[in-house]
């Protein structure tokens, strides 16, 4: 196994740009997945990473050892510890991260999808990310002026919804909108229907806007319906990623009954 000590080091200095640079990840068409969980939930959907790396910790962790044996013959190179915490954003080093190539699924139709413009809180998007794999979603598309969903904060945050998933990002959504069959379906404050008077039972997707200002009117427009979430509580909003939850486990619910 290699060893890695200096900064210097041409592939670390790679590394280290893909950590923390949306545009280097979007060039290499690569980023890290950090942890055990992450690189499981990967492996798991029929993938294999590019490149493993370690730390010292990793070389005496349990779990880690039982990953290292579904990837041999994978590339693996051991870090200084100070350098491989300059690769994570976590502040207890989980030991293992892997350096992937970033899917890029092929385009196809969609049953049920979700649609998000300019969501820019990588939290929110990556628990957005989450819900759509748990509720069964086929696809998630996503608008230029979203988060880098390939960012070590949304992966953590999605954790491994990634891997479920059909991602297609910097997408028009517009575009999308109009080539989607079935109910398309736009969150909207002032909607007169209630998401749960409409019947979510065949093809659907949903439009999720930005979190502070909501969709925008075009996308509104292409709409079948604006929907609304009901709050008989004293609170004006729901954040954007409790609102796509709700919606999506709505159509969860329905299909239960077919």
């Amino acid at each position: 196994m290699n060893l890695i000590r200096s900064r210097d080091n041409p592939f670390y200095k790679e590394l280290a740009k893909l950590s923390g640079s949306a545009r280097q990840r979007n060039k290499s068409n690569q980023t890290l997945l950090d942890g055990a969980h992450l690189l499981t939930a990967y492996l798991d959907s029929g993938d294999q990473p590019r490149h493993i790396l370690l730390n010292a910790a990793a070389l005496n962790d349990g779990e880690i050892a039982g990953l290292l044996q579904r990837l041999k013959g994978i590339p693996a190179t051991q870090l200084d510890d100070k350098l491989f915490a300059g690769l994570s954003e976590l502040k207890t080093p989980t030991g293992i991260l892997a350096l992937i190539d970033i899917p890029q699924p092929s385009v196809a139709q969609s049953h049920f999808a979700l649609l998000l413009e300019d969501i820019q809180d990588p939290g929110n998007l990556g628990s957005m990310l989450r819900s759509a794999a748990a509720a069964g979603c086929d696809a998630v598309f996503l608008s230029s002026g979203c988060a880098d969903a390939w960012s070590p904060k949304v992966l953590r945050a999605a954790m491994g919804g990634h891997f479920a998933l059909r991602i297609y990002e910097r997408q028009d959504l517009p575009g999308v909108a109009k080539s989607l069959p079935g109910t398309l379906l736009a969150t909207s404050l002032h909607a007169k229907h209630s998401l749960y008077d409409c019947d979510l039972r065949g093809k659907a997707a949903f439009l999720i806007g930005n979190e502070g200002a909501g969709l925008s009117a075009g996308l509104l427009k292409l709409a079948t319906q604006e929907i609304s979430i009901p709050m008989p509580g004293k609170i004006e909003s729901l954040n954007a990623a409790a609102a796509a939850a709700i919606c999506l486990f709505e159509v969860v619910r329905q299909r239960r009954r077919l």
